[in-house]
C-alpha cells in the first residue's frame, strides 16, 4: 500500500451539528470506497486521502451506539428551551454536548497511513490535547478505564476536559474529540456525561479563570496532532 502522510486540514466555523455530520459522512464514504477499491484492484492502487477537520456546534446532545437515552435528562419540550438538539449517531461511547466555545475534532484518517491500532489512535489524540494543556500551564491526564483527558485523574475531583468517541471502518475513522475551552458547562447539567454520574465536567476557562482564545488553542492542538501522528498537514 501507498502511504499518505499528508492531512488536509478544515476548519469549519460554527456549523449545524446535521450538516457537519453529513460532510463527515461523505469524506468518510469517499476513503472507504478507495479502500475497497484497492482491495478489488491492486494493480491499481489509488491513494487514500487524510483530513482533519475543527468545528463548533451550536447545542446539541448526541447518543453514541452504546449509550443509554436516560442519560439526557431533558424532554422534547426542555430540549426547545434550552435551543437545543438531539442526535442518536454511530459513533462509540455514551451522550455528549456540544456547544459554542467547545473545539470538536473530526480526524477522517486511514490509519492504514499511520498505525492500525485504534487504541493506540484514542491514546494519540488524547495526547496531542494533554500536550495542548500544557502549553497553557494546566496539567491534564487519563481516567483509568475511560477514555478522554481529565484534570486530577488520580484523585476524587476528577473532572473531564476533553470526551471522545470514534467510528472506524476498515482503519478509515470519523467523528474524534470535543474539548471544552470556553464551552458553557451549564449544559452538561442537563445530561449525565458519558454515562458517569459521579465526575465533574471542566474547561480551560474554568481552570484558568478567564476565558481563552480559541483560534490559537486551535493552532496549538493542530500542531501536536500533526507531530504526534507524522503527519504533513496540507
Amino acid at each position: 500500500m501507498i502511504k499518505n502522510k499528508k492531512v488536509i486540514f478544515e476548519d469549519w466555523g460554527l456549523l449545524d451539528y446535521q450538516e457537519a455530520w453529513d460532510r463527515q459522512e461523505q469524506v468518510f464514504s469517499e476513503a472507504v470506497a478507495i479502500k475497497s477499491f484497492n482491495r478489488t484492484h491492486p494493480d491499481e492502487e489509488k491513494q487514500t486521502t487524510n483530513t482533519l477537520v475543527f468545528v463548533e456546534h451550536p447545542h446539541v446532545y448526541t447518543l453514541g451506539k452504546s449509550g443509554k437515552p436516560e442519560n439526557l435528562l431533558l424532554d422534547e419540550s426542555q430540549l426547545k428551551e434550552k435551543e437545543a438538539t438531539y442526535y442518536k449517531i454511530n459513533r462509540g461511547g455514551d451522550i455528549t454536548y456540544h456547544g459554542p466555545g467547545q473545539l470538536v475534532g473530526y480526524p477522517i484518517l486511514d490509519l492504514d497511513n499511520f498505525f492500525t491500532d485504534i487504541h493506540l489512535y484514542l491514546r494519540t489524540l488524547e495526547e496531542a490535547v494533554i500536550l495542548t494543556l500544557k502549553d497553557y500551564g494546566i496539567t491534564a491526564g487519563r481516567y483509568p478505564g475511560f477514555t478522554g483527558v481529565w484534570i486530577d485523574a488520580d484523585n476524587e475531583k476528577a473532572r473531564k476536559i476533553c470526551a471522545m468517541g470514534v467510528r472506524c471502518s476498515r482503519w478509515v475513522t470519523m467523528h474524534g474529540f470535543a474539548f471544552n475551552v470556553n464551552a458553557n458547562l451549564d449544559y452538561f447539567k442537563n445530561i449525565v456525561p458519558c454515562g458517569i454520574d459521579d465526575k465533574d465536567v471542566t474547561s480551560m476557562q474554568r481552570e484558568l479563570g478567564h476565558p481563552v482564545a480559541i483560534n490559537e488553542v486551535k493552532e496549538n492542538l493542530k500542531q501536536h496532532i500533526a507531530v504526534l501522528f507524522d503527519m504533513q498537514m496540507v
